[in-house]
C-alpha cells in the first residue's frame, strides 16, 4: 500500500524507511535509472501506489521489478488496475446477489464472518498470483463487541441507506492521539514504537479509505467531504477506522516484517482495539444520518 519510497539514500528507491544509508545487502540497481529523491510508483499486491516511506517497522525493500517511473502511461495503468479491482468486486457482489435470498439474520452472520476472518485464503478471479495464503495473514483478533459494531455499521449503510455524519468528532487523528496519551499515562513514558505504529495506522487509513474502506453508497459523501487534499483521518472517525482493522491482515501480508517485530505489532494493535471497545459508547456514533432527499426530488413529489 505504497509502502516504499526513494528514501533519499539509494537510487534504487527501495529503502522505504529512508533512515538508513545502507542498502541492507540488496545489490545496487543499474546506475542512473532513478535519481536521488525521485518520486516513483510501486506495485503493492494487485495495485500500484505512489511509493512513500512510513516507518522502519512497516516499510519494505522493493525490487526494481516493482518500481515504475511516474509517467502519464504508468498513471493510466494505475487507474486501469484500480478500475479492474472495482469491477471484480462488483462482479463478485453481483454473483452473490443471484444466490438464494437470505434472511436479515443470516446476512448479519455471514457479514460478521467476513469481517472477522477477512480473507481465508480465497483467490480473486484473475488474481491467483497476487493472492495471499491464509498462513501468511497476520491474525488480529477483533473483540466481539466491535465485531457487532462492524455488522451494525454494514447494515446501517448498505441496507438502511444511512451515512456517518461528517466530519466526525473525535476523528481518527484525535483517537490516535488519545490512545497515545492513554498509553503514556499507563506506561509512565512515551515509547517510539507506539508512536511509529500510530503514525503507520494514520498513513494506512489515509491511503486505504478511498480504495477499500468505503461502501458504494458512501462515495458521493466522500467526494464532498474530503477536498483540497485534506487527510481522511481528520474527517472520518472510529466507524471507518475499525473497518481498516479488517483489511490490515491482508495489507500487512505484503510487508516484510521479522517475526518478533510482527508479534509485538499484533499485541499493540489488539491493545488499541481493546481501547476502542472500552470507549465504544464515546467513540462510536449511536445513530447515523438518514438518506438525503434532494431539492429536485422534493419538487417532483409536490407536483
Amino acid at each position: 500500500m505504497g509502502s516504499s519510497n526513494t528514501g533519499g539514500k539509494d537510487d534504487s528507491g527501495a529503502n522505504a524507511g529512508g533512515s538508513d544509508s545502507s542498502n541492507g545487502g540488496v545489490p545496487d540497481p543499474k546506475p542512473g535509472l532513478y535519481t536521488e529523491g525521485e518520486k516513483v510508483l510501486a506495485y503493492h499486491g494487485p495495485r500500484i501506489y505512489e511509493a512513500k516511506g512510513w516507518n522502519k517497522n512497516w516499510d519494505e525493500w522493493v525490487g526494481m521489478d516493482r518500481l515504475m517511473k511516474i509517467t502519464d502511461e504508468n498513471i493510466q495503468k494505475q487507474q486501469a488496475l484500480e478500475k479492474k479491482q472495482g469491477a471484480d468486486k462488483q462482479n463478485r457482489t453481483g454473483r452473490s446477489n443471484q444466490t438464494k435470498p437470505k434472511s436479515s439474520t443470516d446476512a448479519k452472520v455471514d457479514k460478521e464472518d467476513v469481517k472477522s476472518n477477512v480473507a481465508k485464503g480465497k483467490k480473486r478471479k484473475g488474481d491467483e498470483k497476487e493472492s495471499v495464503s491464509a498462513e501468511k495473514l497476520v491474525k488480529i483478533q477483533i473483540p466481539s463487541m466491535l465485531k457487532k459494531q462492524l455488522v451494525d455499521d454494514w447494515e446501517l449503510v448498505t441496507q438502511k441507506d444511512k451515512l456517518v455524519k461528517l466530519p466526525r468528532s473525535p476523528n481518527v487523528d484525535d483517537l490516535l492521539k488519545k490512545y497515545l496519551e492513554y498509553r503514556t499515562r499507563k506506561d509512565g513514558m512515551m515509547t517510539d514504537s507506539i508512536t511509529e505504529i500510530l503514525n503507520g495506522l494514520r498513513c494506512y487509513f489515509d491511503k486505504a479509505l478511498p480504495l477499500m474502506l468505503l461502501y458504494k453508497k458512501e462515495r458521493q459523501q466522500y467526494h464532498g467531504a474530503v477536498t483540497n487534499n485534506v487527510p481522511p483521518s481528520t474527517v472520518y472517525g472510529a466507524e471507518h477506522l475499525l473497518r481498516l482493522f479488517v483489511k490490515l491482515p491482508e495489507l500487512l501480508a505484503y510487508v516484510k516484517i521479522e517475526d518478533e517485530t510482527m508479534t509485538r505489532l499484533q499485541q499493540k494493535l489488539v491493545d488499541f482495539l481493546r481501547y476502542l471497545q472500552k470507549n465504544q459508547n464515546t467513540f462510536f456514533l449511536s445513530a447515523y444520518d438518514g438518506p438525503k432527499v434532494t431539492e429536485a426530488a422534493t419538487k417532483s413529489k409536490e407536483i
